[in-house]
């Protein structure tokens, strides 16, 4: 048990802690990739390959470049997110997130010797559809959000387009098991900037001490939260291992090992 006396609040990241991202994402990738094996014989995954390549040369060139890395926004969520949201940025993304797709789609088909414009529109359109399909919880989610509901106060800390990580939250339903939620493109700042972690706490009215971050990644989750003072655990589902130039206050291999260690009478 590491839960000390004081402790009130317990944040939790959103992408590949409490929902998977990236197997979600690689599954929409290869069901619409079979678009290409029936109308030209590509097998998926030379597509599903190829895209991504071609889809982070683009997301790299993107204008406003600056603000998707301050707030987390990844080449592949772009080409499913809307990117709704006042922000001047959003603004931009939003009207500039169709041509995008297209080019990101018809630029991978080109890698693999295939030229056709209306294809990649197809291709463009179908993702999206496909990976709205996918809002996959882990099974020893909502469990642990059951358990801890009422023992302490819950905050869910995640980076990312607002309307996109709101989108996966509503689709995995367990945004009413959090007293707070921030979102990193809502404020034009993400982990492991202190700024956020500063307003998930203020928001929870916790002190550092009295809080622990709960994610996946070490940089932005583990290193972030302990430089303001917090305490951070790294939940580590695929068993990688580190080399301790970022050291977790504790490692657990799923969520459900967590109840055990911040015990707390309801």
């Amino acid at each position: 048990m590491i839960a000390p006396a004081e402790l009130k609040a317990l944040i939790f990241d959103l992408d590949d802690t409490l929902v998977v991202e990236e197997a979600s994402a690689e599954a929409a990738f290869l069901t619409t990739c079979e678009l290409a094996r029936t109308r030209y014989s590509i097998a998926p995954n030379r597509l599903h390959a190829s895209v991504r390549e071609v889809c982070r040369q683009f997301w790299h060139a993107c204008p406003v470049r600056p603000y998707c890395v301050e707030v987390g926004i990844s080449s592949w969520e772009a080409l499913w997110a809307r990117f709704h949201g006042q922000d001047e940025n959003l603004r931009f993304l939003c009207d500039w997130a169709p041509t995008y797709r297209r080019q990101s789609w018809h630029g991978a088909l080109r890698k693999l010797g295939i030229d056709d414009v209306d294809f990649a529109a197809e291709l463009a359109e179908t993702f999206p559809r496909h990976r709205r399909k996918l809002h996959v919880v882990y099974e020893d989610t909502q469990p642990v959000l059951e358990h801890f509901r009422g023992r302490y106060r819950l905050g869910l800390l995640t980076n990312g387009a607002p309307d996109l990580q709101r989108e996966k939250i509503a689709g995995a339903g367990i945004g009413g098991s959090f007293d707070e939620i921030v979102i990193s493109g809502d404020l034009g700042f993400g982990k492991p900037d202190p700024r956020i972690y500063e307003t998930m706490l203020s928001r929870l009215d916790a002190r550092p001490q009295e809080a622990i971050m709960i994610g996946n990644s070490l940089h932005t989750d583990v290193q972030g939260a302990q430089a303001v003072g917090m305490k951070a655990i790294w939940v580590n589902r695929a068993g990688a291992t580190r080399d301790d130039t970022i050291a977790p206050d504790l490692e657990v291999a799923t969520l459900a090992d967590l109840k055990g260690l911040l015990a707390r009478p309801a």
